[in-house]
């Protein structure tokens, strides 16, 4: 390990240190999404954690066969609540949920920042298609329910976004452009409270476009939320999908911000990268999140 590596790893512990909550923080809540089954459901299952991977440090928790969706709830302190909340959307190809690197430690970096998070354990593939129907309808059920449940957590309505990490990403967006229409039937009066994100953050999000041109459920206008997007150069899932996004923003005077790194790859959450610079995104989105009126920084001082 490079003298620059090893300082990462230290930063990021200190950082982990810092938010009150160690690897492995377990939520103060675990919610159903839904009352019954799921929409196409006929099993309740939260599914089952893979075995974790032998050189990953720290390891990685993946949850596999859901079929019945959790909100993992991470409420921030009474001393730093700005009242915002964040649903979070882990990556994991939609055959799994990547509920702790892509998941609660973006939920700690939140809190720290007085933000309310939600981990999604959204419903992971099952052989239909389209793959991320099933993920949306949990995204868009999960922000009514949010909002329905606000005072319960003293959260401003019109203050709660959504984050979403490669696949996870590719939900965020769709979610974050499909909020005039549900894309299931609905059932309650939970289903009566918006489902638009107020604001998105897609971090190396997967696949938004293919051949250069952005996916057509991904139906940009001017109503999309503000957008902060982080790619890396070097990302397989190619970073032209953010790039084509922003610019699909920008045509429609949509605010957002875009960061590519030169270096970083691909699924790193907010751990550190070697000879990368990418693991600063989450300084970057702090920023914006800050200009952008979503934050109250002097409440986290």
């Amino acid at each position: 390990m490079t003298k620059r590596s090893l300082l990462q790893v230290i930063l990021f512990s200190m950082l982990v240190s810092l938010v009150g909550a160690g690897l492995g923080e377990e939520p103060s809540q675990l919610i159903r999404v839904w009352p019954d089954f799921a929409p196409g459901e006929t099993t309740k299952s939260p599914g089952e954690a893979l075995p974790r991977r032998l050189n990953e440090n720290p390891p990685a928790t993946r949850i596999t066969k859901i079929t019945a969706p959790q909100l993992e709830v991470y409420a921030a302190s009474k001393e730093t609540a700005s009242g915002a909340a964040v649903l979070i959307c882990p990556g994991g190809a939609y055959n799994y949920v990547v509920r702790d690197k892509e998941g609660s430690e973006a939920a700690e970096w939140l809190n720290s920042h007085g933000v309310t998070a939600f981990v999604l354990r959204y419903r992971t593939k099952d052989g239909t298609e389209p793959i991320w129907k099933r993920p949306l309808q949990d995204a868009q059920r999960s922000l009514s329910l949010i909002r329905s449940r606000a005072s319960e957590w003293s959260l401003d309505t019109k203050k709660i976004g959504i984050i979403g990490f490669s696949a996870g990403g590719q939900v965020a967006a769709l979610t974050a452009t499909n909020h005039a229409k549900r894309t299931y039937d609905p059932l309650d009066a939970i289903d009566k409270q918006p489902c638009r994100a107020d604001f998105a953050m897609l971090i190396y999000p997967w696949r938004l476009a293919n051949e250069q041109q952005l996916m057509e459920q991904l139906t940009v206008d001017k109503s999309t939320p503000p957008t902060f997007l982080v790619h890396a150069h070097n990302d397989n899932s190619s970073s032209l999908s953010s790039i084509l996004f922003y610019v699909a923003l920008k045509t429609h005077r949509v605010d957002a911000e875009l960061h590519i790194y030169r270096t970083g790859g691909h699924g790193y959450g907010l751990r550190p990268v070697d000879g990368s610079h990418v693991s600063t995104w989450p300084a970057r989105a702090a920023d914006w999140l800050e200009s952008s009126g979503w934050l109250d920084v002097s409440r986290t001082r």
